[in-house]
C-alpha cells in the first residue's frame, strides 16, 4: 500500500505572471484598435469587457482550486458526457444559432456561448481520467495493452471531433486531434506500436498530398461537393492567395500586409494602416506586429514560449499521473492553438476561426483558458510527497 502526505505549495507566481502579461497586452491592443474596427461593432469596448471576462475568470480560477484536482477525475465522465451533448445540441436545441454559415453557438439572454471551447477542457480531464484508470488496471504492457488503450483514445476523441467538424469548425477539431496526440505520446502506449501508427498515419498523408498535387482541381471539385467545402475555399486561398485577393485570401493578404509593415519597431501605439476584419479577435496577433513591429511580436511568442514550458515543468514535478495528463493535455490545447494563430497570420498555415489564447477578444474561450490554467495551478499547488518512494 502506498504511503503519502500531500502537501500544498505556494501558486505559481512565474506562470501566473505570464498570464497577466499576455492579458494586459490584449486589453491594451483591443483599446488601441476600438477606432479601427467596423461601424456595427466600433461601440462595443471590447478592452473593458475582456477585462472583465478576466476578473470573472479569475474568480473560477479561485473556484478550481478550493478542490484537491483528484476530485475532478470523480466528475470527469459526467463533464465529457455533457460537453458532448451541447455539441451534439446545437443541432437541434432551439438554443442554437447560425452565424455566416456555421452553426457553432448558443445565444442565451443576448448572449453567445460555444459549446466547442468548453469541451476542449472536459475532453482533457475525460482523456485523462481514461487513461490513469487503465494504467492501473492493466499492469502488463504488451500489444493488447496498447491496442485497448489506442481503441478507448480513439473512441473518446471521435465523437468531439466529428460534431465539431460537422458545425463546420475545422480548427477546434484539430484542437481535438493535437490533445488526443499529444496524450497517446505519453500514455504508456510502447513505442514499437507508436512508431508503426504514426507511420501509417504519415503514409495516409502522404498519399493525400500526392492525389492533390497530382490532380488538384478534381480534389477540390470533391472538397467543393462535400460538407467541408469551406476547406477547399482556404486551401485555395492558402496556395494562391493573389487569385482571391477579392475573397478568401482578402484576410490573409492584409494579415501579412500588416506584420510586414510593422518591421522591427512598429508604427507606434495606434499606427494602423491596413484593415483586417475580425482583427480584435482571431487577427490580434496583427495588431501587436503592427503597432510594435518585429520586437513586439516577438515578446508575445516568447511569453507563450515560457508558458508551455512552465506547464510542462510542472507536468514533469507532478507525481500523480492524472496531474501529469492533465498538464499535457493543456500543452496539446495551447500548442497547437498558438502555432495554428500566428502560422496563419503569417501565411505559414491555411486560415483556420481559431482565438489566440488570452489575446483574442472573446468571453467564453478566456473563461476556457483560465479554467484550464486553474487547473494546471492546482496541480502544481499540490503535490504527492511518498514516504517510501523507491528510485524508479
Amino acid at each position: 500500500m502506498e504511503n503519502y502526505s500531500k502537501e500544498k505549495y505556494p501558486l505559481d507566481s512565474f506562470l501566473i505572471t505570464i498570464i497577466v502579461a499576455l492579458i494586459a497586452i490584449s486589453c491594451f491592443t483591443l483599446y488601441t484598435l476600438q477606432d479601427f474596427l467596423p461601424g456595427d461593432i466600433s461601440g462595443i469596448k471590447f478592452s473593458i469587457r475582456q477585462i472583465i471576462w478576466f476578473l470573472i475568470g479569475s474568480m473560477g480560477v479561485a473556484a478550481i482550486m478550493i478542490l484537491d484536482f483528484d476530485w475532478y477525475r470523480k466528475i470527469a465522465w459526467i463533464v465529457y458526457g455533457f460537453g458532448v451533448f451541447l455539441l451534439a445540441g446545437l443541432f437541434f436545441l432551439p438554443w442554437s444559432t447560425t452565424l455566416n454559415g456555421a452553426t457553432r453557438w448558443y445565444e442565451i439572454a443576448g448572449q453567445t456561448i460555444q459549446p466547442s471551447e468548453f469541451m476542449k477542457v472536459f475532453f482533457v480531464i475525460g482523456l485523462a481520467h481514461m487513461i490513469t484508470s487503465h494504467n492501473e488496471k492493466w499492469t502488463v504492457k504488451n500489444l493488447t495493452y496498447d491496442l485497448v488503450l489506442l481503441a478507448k483514445l480513439l473512441a473518446m476523441a471521435l465523437p468531439p471531433f466529428v460534431l465539431i467538424a460537422l458545425q463546420p469548425d475545422l480548427g477546434s477539431a484539430l484542437v481535438i486531434i493535437s490533445i488526443t496526440g499529444f496524450l497517446t505520446l505519453i500514455s504508456g502506449i510502447r513505442w514499437r506500436t507508436l512508431l508503426t501508427i504514426f507511420g501509417i498515419v504519415f503514409g495516409a498523408l502522404a498519399v493525400v498530398v500526392i492525389l492533390y498535387l497530382s490532380n488538384t482541381d478534381k480534389f477540390i471539385e470533391i472538397l467543393m461537393n462535400s460538407p467541408f467545402d469551406h476547406v477547399a475555399y482556404r486551401i485555395q486561398a492558402w496556395q494562391n492567395p493573389h487569385l482571391y485577393s477579392d475573397g478568401s485570401a482578402m484576410q490573409a493578404i492584409k494579415s501579412m500586409l500588416a506584420i510586414g509593415s510593422g518591421q522591427l519597431f512598429g508604427k507606434g501605439i495606434m499606427g494602423f494602416e491596413v484593415y483586417i476584419p475580425e482583427r480584435h479577435t482571431d487577427m490580434i496577433f496583427t495588431a501587436v506586429a503592427e503597432q510594435f513591429g518585429f520586437i513586439g511580436a516577438s515578446v508575445v511568442i516568447v511569453l507563450y514560449f515560457l508558458m508551455i514550458y512552465r506547464i510542462i515543468k510542472i507536468a514533469l514535478e507532478s507525481k500523480d499521473p492524472f496531474g501529469t495528463y492533465l498538464c499535457v493535455g493543456m500543452v496539446g490545447l495551447f500548442s497547437y492553438q498558438i502555432f495554428q494563430n500566428i502560422g496563419m497570420s503569417v501565411q505559414l498555415l491555411p486560415l483556420t476561426g481559431i482565438p489566440l489564447p488570452f489575446l483574442s477578444y472573446g468571453g467564453t474561450s478566456l473563461l476556457v483558458y483560465m479554467a484550464a490554467i486553474g487547473l494546471v495551478l492546482n496541480i502544481h499547488s499540490r503535490k504527492r510527497e511518498f514516504m517510501f518512494e523507491s528510485d524508479q
